[in-house]
């Protein structure tokens, strides 16, 4: 007999070794992707333009009147930013509206981060009767503009004796139809049932599912909500101006009462514009952080 030829065997593939000097390019949503010349040029441009109204406000508020009249027009900061800050203490009370602003922006950003989010979570995740009527109600109000409730809102705040008090200014904003709505579509897309489902197995009540799952989630979302409150209110001129006086001012009201006079002392004026405009950076600065961390914590890796 003769024997049997064994099967022949399948030879494994060798991989190919990589070219020297040859990179390989990722596909999908892995590629890496390299900007241009011609993109980076685009996006120094657009940095440039974006800031150059901000480093022309800290020129002029180092200058005098008559150096910003000249023909053409220095583009060097200059010597009198303290001087023009000592101007800028003498003709308004700038501290106090500071205080005021923080006061009044801080209480707004914290009371219409915390009612917004609430009530986004109750419109994106929980179900009651008439949720959908509310929704469309609450999204009709931002058509209505805010112009035609002052004189109502006035009157109210009359009958309350609120009148030149910080608290006119800080309840009628603690709440907001443009922060329900965003906070709204923020949980829809980002907050899963099944983590709602789960907790409600495990006992825990809503209370205790909004303060332990949709706020650490809702976070980035509400670092967005916040920074732009806070800006809303720190530049609000027309219900502060009517609600309140010049003995409690906030900064826009506080700053209508710079460089006054025949001729108006424009570095007077954007010295003042520029202590105004330092807070809300540093806000967007800090908030700018949590945001990108919020987003870096919540991300999954794929």
């Amino acid at each position: 007999m003769t024997a049997l030829a064994a099967p022949p065997t399948k030879q494994p593939a060798t991989e190919k070794a990589p070219v020297p000097g040859r990179r390989r390019r990722k596909s999908g949503a892995g590629r890496t992707m390299k900007g241009g010349k011609l993109a980076y040029a685009i996006l120094i441009a657009a940095v440039l333009v974006s800031a150059f109204p901000f480093y022309w406000t800290i020129v002029a508020a180092s200058r005098s009147n008559a150096d910003l009249a000249k023909v053409p027009p220095t583009l060097l900061p200059g010597p009198n930013l303290i001087r023009n800050f000592e101007a800028v203490m003498e003709e308004a009370d700038i501290g106090k509206a500071l205080v005021n602003s923080f006061i009044v922006s801080g209480s707004i950003t914290v009371g219409t981060v915390l009612c917004c989010t609430l009530a986004g979570f109750a419109f994106a995740k929980l179900r009651f009767r008439g949720r959908g009527a509310l929704l469309a109600i609450t999204v009709g109000t931002m058509m209505i503009p805010p112009q035609l409730g002052v004189i109502p809102l006035f009157i109210l705040i009359a009958e309350l004796q609120w009148v030149n008090q910080l608290q006119a200014v800080i309840l009628p904003g603690l709440v907001s139809a443009f922060g329900v709505f965003f906070m709204r579509q923020y949980l829809v897309q980002s907050l899963p049932d099944e983590l709602i489902e789960a907790a409600r197995v495990d006992g825990a009540s809503t209370a205790r599912i909004f303060w332990s799952i949709v706020v650490p989630i809702a976070r980035p979302g509400m670092a967005v909500l916040g920074m732009l409150t806070f800006m809303a209110a720190w530049n609000d001129f027309f219900w502060p101006i009517v609600a309140l006086s010049s003995q409690e001012p906030t900064v826009q009201v506080a700053l209508r009462q710079l460089g006054g006079g025949y001729v108006h002392d424009q570095s007077v004026i954007m010295a003042g514009t520029l202590l105004g405009t330092l807070p809300v950076l540093l806000v967007f600065g800090l908030l700018g952080r949590q945001i990108v961390g919020g987003i870096m914590q919540g991300a999954v890796k794929g």
